[in-house]
């Protein structure tokens, strides 16, 4: 009975057709038949997916780059090059980083000025050196805690 009227208000809400259209879709009362459940090893590449690296540093380590004198704290990681072709090509070719790896947003500093550098991390390494990096945007986001740089409670997902 409660088949009859369920299927009574279907055709009234969706018009008589609505039946015959669920049931060439659907079968009929067969229920639908199950696939076996397949364990995938290996994801299959998508053309949109975005790429999944991992990031050798960590936001908030002072880090320091390799071939020139400054150093910095990471403050953000794109998971490969995502800057301009303008600022990628305007590296020379000889040092020229690849674009399929991590690069780091630093809060950066050397001798002469603060500012915002994005380095490959190829080109970067831990800096040992206990002393404070200076910048003044570091205190918008940081706090200095015994442990280092951690992210203040406002910056964190």
């Amino acid at each position: 009975m409660l088949k009859e009227a369920v299927a009574q208000m279907v055709i009234m809400s969706h018009g008589p057709n609505i039946m015959q259209r669920f049931k060439r879709l659907f079968g009929g009362e067969k229920p639908a038949k199950t696939q076996p459940i397949v364990e995938v090893t290996e994801v299959p590449e998508l053309p949109n997916a975005i790429p999944t690296r991992q990031a050798k540093y960590q936001i908030g380590q002072v880090l320091r780059h390799r071939l020139f004198d400054f150093r910095g704290v990471a403050f953000d990681v794109d998971p490969i090059f995502a800057n301009t072709d303008e600022w990628y090509e305007s590296i020379p070719e000889e040092v020229r980083p690849s674009k399929d790896q991590p690069y780091y947003h630093l809060f950066a500093e050397n001798e002469r000025t603060h500012y915002v550098a994005y380095v490959s991390e190829q080109n970067l390494v831990p800096d040992e050196d206990d002393a404070r990096v200076s910048h003044p945007d570091i205190a918008k986001m940081f706090e200095l805690t015994d442990r280092g740089y951690v992210l203040k409670a406002a910056q964190r997902n």
